[in-house]
């Protein structure tokens, strides 16, 4: 076994001499760079040292308030563990705002100094961990650009703590830091004070005298399409040029959308137009873009809704409560407007709404929504003849900077009496002093972007959004409770109220889920549980309009003990998937999220959620057919395999592995579908069974190859696999043989897929279809078309699995997919339980949070030493000298290949995370005893096992967090 240090030369071997050096990856020196297209990000590594370090030090010239947030809530579970960290910074230029001095104070496991030193520009990080220290040092100060978006070089380096470079750096640290001094609010009031002339001395200097004389009354103004807009534009005149009348416009919630139809009437020039809307909030703000768009007399535009009966506009806003009374209907004539607009289009499923569009007959007709996914199965793109004029997410405005960043924070609700609040939570619970105090704890430590907090609460019921919002006015807070028994005058009056700074704060239920625009929002607080994925991007959208005062939102999250936790990540990911492992992923790993946001969760409320995508059926009929019905009505015909993954929809494979079959599935939820034969089921089952996964791509191009053509020799085939870069051997071939032909699987396997094969491999050394799946595939074009969906699908799905390896590092397998790629003759997952060996391989398989009420004797100890090193154990009733045993521990010399596959807990169902080859300690090799059920002494080998690859950080923290 190597030590640490012949790690790390190997490492510096590798950097500084030949990069064909063998090294571990944890060790090896990197370059860090921000590169949206990989979602690499210089924050991303430095977060994951700050997660497991035992202190660390900071020396950052500037500090911004959104770059602290980056690490905020990471810092507050430091805290947690009793670990600290020095920060060391300046006033060089005056870069630095004196709220960021402020938020720092808050951070009380963190001691700050400042240096005077002149010119102050260093930016390094350093984290120290047992037994070494990790450095980043660049061109990275702690802002978010920096950490996310600017093109920036930084360089990490791993040291022992005897490494002169290490010492240079704390040498040099610790001399500047000895004089400074240390941060607080005396320091920071005299810097405000300092800050304050230098900014007005600055707008002085800057100060441009008038070009206009000031008598002039002539106001220069242009507005111009941003680059969502301009490409909707491009798409809507070329959906009229095709004759279409209608248009459906899909856009996150802050792109612009009303900005968007003003253009878009600008360049139809109707002679009349109507603007329809569900709230009379927003009428007026709507007519003011249009005329800010359009231009025109003021008398052309008009409002119909309560006491405003402009009936006779040009450009006419009207709420659909209004319009949509018979007695208002009838003043219009069914072409009295050549454009109509409906805002908040995924609510024209009521009847109101049907009304109208019935009625009326304008030249065209547009729809605009954030969200076209209904539940109760209306069609919303057939109301607009599938016409997608242009559809925008949130990942891709965040990505084109159309909205304001956010950093999420996902926090612990309150805990009483030891447990976290749920669902079942008394009032009494929701409103206590101690939840209140809790409450101003964390919005208090996360803060706001700009001046003054302007923030938005969510709450769950009526009552505790009136109830606490007097009891924040009791503590010093502003804040008044919403609900949807205050009428429209009183919600105006309030808004404007928080917009003026004379409140701090809204609290609501769900009246301002949508609808409503309040660019100033810097805080948006949720104190309820996630019970739709829509609804969490509603409320979180309150606050993505930009607005000069703030430069983020801040989105705080409390998340208690709910069953439907899994939907926040699904929401934050707009993942459809619902796949747990992919959700998983997106907890583990939030780099998918663009531009200079970040998502963060406290780490109890992390593990409230792993708990919760454990626990949840995401795969229920109830849901599956759900999402189904949405991809049909959006595509107008029953979707294939394929299209749920270019559509972003359910991964194609839970259909299998809940229904054997997509075939299956749509007869369960009783579509009309062509008949298929007994026969031709059972093969539809095994290939969505055994190749639609597509783990490993040869079974795939097979197939492929004998759609084309009828034979396809040996060498063909050889050659179509070389021209994808994957894997010749005899040996694999003769396993993709094997399962193809079904001699692979067990007898009941085999009459689970018809005991008919699906290919054979002739004398004359070539493969075609078995004669029966030949007859099928040219009789029913049902059946060729679902088998060609399915290699299709397949095909897409293999690009996640490298083809010149047997495995992929960090994949799902199971005991099963083990015996099948690592080529063994037969599946004997059955007989596998923990490890087998056989054919020079020996797969192990380890579940490392194991149930509590696991038999003793299967209870064995095993943990991670570190991410390279795995304490393992053997089964039972085995010695030193038990052969099962030396066949691993003398693997090395016996050439045969040790795969290590981990699953966190049976929670994670049948599939284990490939963590690459591993090398037995031969040293560490013990027995030991261990007592079964019976109290009756037994024997076991511990040893530790080497894997080939560190774990990656973020399925290391994943699979050994409790």
């Amino acid at each position: 076994m190597e030590n640490p240090i012949q790690h790390l030369n190997n490492s510096l071997s590798w950097a500084f001499i030949n990069h064909q050096q063998e090294s571990l990856d944890k060790y090896k020196p990197k370059l860090l760079v921000n590169n949206t297209e990989t979602s690499n990000y210089v924050l991303t590594p430095l977060l994951e040292e700050l997660d497991r370090c035992r202190s660390f030090i900071f020396s950052v010239a500037f500090i911004t308030e959104s770059g602290l947030a980056t690490i905020k809530s990471h810092l507050a579970d430091l805290k947690m563990r009793g670990i600290t960290g020095k920060i060391l910074t300046s006033n060089y230029l005056n870069f630095n705002q004196p709220k960021i001095y402020k938020e720092l104070l808050k951070i009380t496991n963190v001691e700050v100094r400042l240096t005077d030193l002149s010119g102050f520009h260093a930016k390094g990080y350093v984290f120290q961990h047992e037994g070494y220290s990790t450095i980043i040092m660049g061109s990275s100060n702690l802002t978010a650009a920096a950490l996310k978006s600017n093109y920036e070089w930084n360089v990490k380096l791993t040291s022992f703590k005897d490494g002169g470079l290490l010492e240079q750096f704390q040498c040099e640290f610790e001399n500047v830091w000895n004089k400074s001094v240390p941060l607080t609010d005396k320091w920071i009031d005299a810097y405000q004070i300092l800050y304050e002339e230098v900014q007005k001395a600055n707008r002085k200097a800057h100060t441009v005298l008038p070009l206009i004389p000031e008598t002039a009354q002539t106001v220069f103004s242009s507005i111009f399409p941003n680059k969502m807009q301009q490409s909707a534009l491009r798409n809507l005149q070329d959906l009229r040029k095709t004759g279409e009348h209608k248009g459906l416009v899909i856009s996150a919630t802050g792109t612009g959308k009303t900005y968007l139809s003003a253009f878009d009437v600008k360049n139809f020039a109707p002679n009349r137009m109507l603007f329809i809307v569900h709230r009379e909030q927003i009428l007026q703000k709507a007519m003011i873009d249009y005329q800010r768009i359009i231009g025109g007399k003021d008398s052309d535009y008009g409002l119909l809704s309560g006491t405003s009966r402009n009936t006779n506009a040009k450009y006419l806003f009207a709420t659909i409560q209004t319009i949509s009374k018979s007695s208002t209907l009838s003043d219009f004539d069914p072409e009295s407007f050549d454009y109509i607009l409906i805002d908040e289009v995924h609510k024209a499923g009521a009847s109101s709404y049907l009304k109208i569009i019935d009625y009326f007959k304008p030249k065209f007709l547009l729809g605009m929504t954030a969200t076209p996914e209904r539940t109760d199965e209306f069609n919303i793109y057939e109301l607009f003849d599938y016409n997608i004029a242009y559809e925008i997410r949130l990942q891709e405005a965040l990505e084109e900077d159309m909205l304001c960043p956010f950093h999420y924070f996902g926090v612990v609700d309150f805990e009483h009496n030891g447990q976290t609040i749920d669902d079942t939570a008394m009032l009494s619970q929701l409103v206590a002093n101690e939840r209140v105090s809790y409450l101003i704890e964390k919005i208090e430590y996360y803060g706001y972007s700009g001046k003054a907090v302007k923030g938005l609460i969510f709450c769950s019921r009526k009552e505790e959004a009136s109830q606490l919002s007097d009891m924040l006015n009791t503590r010093g807070y502003r804040t008044v409770a919403l609900t949807g028994d205050d009428n429209q005058e009183i919600r105006t009056r309030c808004v404007i109220e928080l917009e003026a700074g004379n409140l701090d704060y809204i609290l609501t239920v769900d009246i301002f889920n949508e609808g409503i625009d309040i660019p100033c929002i810097n805080q948006v607080v949720m104190l309820r549980q996630t019970q739709s994925s829509i609804v969490f991007v509603q409320q979180l959208g309150r606050g993505l309009r930009k607005h000069s005062d703030k430069e983020f939102v801040t989105i705080i999250d409390f998340i208690g003990n709910y069953k439907n936790n899994y939907l926040i990540p699904v929401a934050l990911s707009g993942d459809k998937s619902q796949n747990k492992d992919n959700i998983r992923r997106h907890m583990k790993d939030s780099s998918y999220i663009k531009g200079v946001s970040t998502i963060n969760f406290e780490e109890v409320a992390r593990q409230q959620i792993f708990r919760s995508i454990s626990n949840s059926n995401l795969t229920a009929l109830k849901i599956l057919r759900e999402a189904y019905l949405q991809l049909k009505n959006r595509l107008n015909r029953i979707p294939l395999l394929i299209d749920f993954i270019e559509n972003d929809s359910i991964d194609p494979l839970i259909f299998t592995d809940e229904h054997s079959s997509y075939y299956h599935f749509l007869q369960r939820i009783k579509e009309t579908v062509s008949h298929l034969s007994e026969l031709e089921q059972k093969y539809l089952v095994m290939l969505s069974t055994e190749v639609l996964n597509g783990k490993r791509r040869h079974e795939i191009i097979l197939l492929e190859l004998l759609f084309i053509k009828e034979q396809v020799s040996y060498e063909e085939y050889v050659n179509a696999l070389n021209e994808k870069g994957c894997l010749t051997d005899a040996e694999t071939i003769d396993s993709v043989k094997r399962v193809l032909d079904m001699t692979f699987f067990t007898e009941p396997t085999r009459k689970k897929y018809g005991d008919t094969p699906v290919i054979i491999f002739t004398q004359d050394q070539k493969f075609t279809f078995h004669p029966k799946m030949a007859h099928s595939l040219q009789n029913n074009s049902y059946f060729s078309e679902s088998i060609s969906d399915i290699i299709q699908t397949a095909s897409r799905i293999s690009e996640q699995y490298v083809c010149n390896e047997q495995l992929t590092l960090y994949k799902k397998y199971s005991r099963k997919d083990s015996c099948k790629l690592l080529n063994w003759n037969n599946d004997e997952s059955s007989t596998m339980y923990g490890y087998k060996t056989k054919h020079q391989t020996c797969p192990i398989f380890v579940t490392y949070h194991k149930h509590e009420e696991v038999e003793a004797s299967t209870n064995y100890q095993e943990e991670f030493i570190n991410s390279e090193i795995l304490k393992w154990s053997t089964r039972s009733r085995r010695t030193l000298e038990s052969e099962e045993v030396k066949s691993i521990i003398e693997s090395d010399s016996r050439k045969i290949d040790l795969h290590v596959f981990v699953k966190k807990d049976d929670a994670e169902g049948t599939e284990f995370y490939y963590l690459g080859k591993a090398h037995p300690d031969q040293d560490s090799a013990v027995q030991a005893s261990m007592h079964d059920k019976n109290g009756e002494s037994i024997s076991v080998v511990h040893m530790n096992l080497i894997l080939e690859h560190s774990i990656e950080n973020k399925l290391y923290r994943y699979l050994t967090e409790s």
